[in-house]
């Protein structure tokens, strides 16, 4: 359960456009601006785009330790009811973390989620970055006692592009949370992440919903076997899509371009689907189809 409610600044962002809309949510101990670069070019391109801010982030770490992942669900479920008042189709993505909440969203709201993009999806905390010891932290669950230890941040911080790393690790350093999240994970927070990967694992096999996976080949954080295990797992389609030039970060990294271009081409052909689908059927096209099933074979 929740510890109370979260003393928190939203930061949000909202771009105005169309009536289809993208929800894009940060990951595990980040912020929205990591998925910025993104949500601009859709914008650009005439989508309407929500960057959610999860519950306890972009704050104090005493703020990040209190939340649970039903916190960062409510945050989700939250935004995804803003962004309906404003369009009709809307997908849902996110980064690492953030993807797995898109697909519980998706799971729980199966009607008003459309289509997923789930950046660098993150089920388990095995990319070739990580500590010996992640192994065995994921079968670990939050539970009525609390741990309170962190875990600082590895390089290459989920970055191969040396430029934004220098960035990120910078404002990192400085504490300044609501721009590039902080230098460390508490545990706790890592065992909430494993309570909400267990539960979405779970549930793979009920979600239909179309899907578009990028995920990187090199990933530090999270290897390709978490996107190739959603793959299989989904009931519905699933394209994946692997990156070679990029590390766990994919929405600021390298091939940053190349995921924006792809997302963008993957909301148009949700838009025009579920467009299409809405199209009434002519008056004499219906009464044509009633005449040819009323006839005896």
């Amino acid at each position: 359960m929740s510890n109370g409610p979260l003393k928190i600044i939203d930061r949000s962002t909202l771009h105005k456009g169309g009536r289809t809309g993208v929800l894009l949510i940060h990951g595990l101990g980040g912020t929205p601006v990591e998925v910025r670069f993104i949500a601009q070019g859709l914008a650009r391109a005439g989508f309407t785009v929500l960057c959610c801010q999860l519950a306890g982030h972009c704050a104090t770490a005493q703020e990040l330790r209190n939340a649970t992942w039903q916190d960062w669900q409510a945050s989700v479920a939250a935004a995804h009811d803003r962004l309906k008042q404003e369009c009709d189709v809307i997908i849902a993505g996110g980064l690492s973390t953030g993807a797995l909440l898109a697909v519980d969203l998706a799971h729980a709201r199966p009607s008003e989620v459309h289509g997923l993009t789930l950046f660098s999806p993150s089920i388990y905390l095995d990319g070739w970055a990580m500590p010996w010891y992640m192994q065995w932290l994921h079968y670990l669950r939050a539970g009525p006692i609390r741990v309170d230890f962190d875990l600082t941040e590895r390089p290459p911080y989920g970055l191969k592009d040396e430029r934004i790393r220098a960035m990120v690790v910078n404002g990192m350093q400085s504490g300044n949370a609501k721009e590039t999240g902080f230098f460390f994970t508490p545990l706790w927070t890592v065992l909430q992440f494993n309570k909400l990967a267990a539960k979405v694992r779970r549930k793979l096999g009920e979600v239909a919903t179309p899907t578009l996976i990028l995920h990187p080949r090199q990933d530090d954080v999270a290897s390709l076997k978490n996107a190739l295990e959603i793959q299989r797992k989904m009931a519905g389609i699933v394209e994946l899509v692997v990156l070679e030039d990029s590390y766990h970060m994919i929405t600021l990294d390298k091939q940053r371009h190349l995921v924006l271009d792809r997302t963008t081409a993957f909301a148009h052909q949700i838009e025009r689907q579920e467009l299409g689908r809405r199209q009434p059927v002519p008056l004499q096209v219906a009464a044509s189809t009633r005449a040819v099933r009323g006839r005896s074979i």
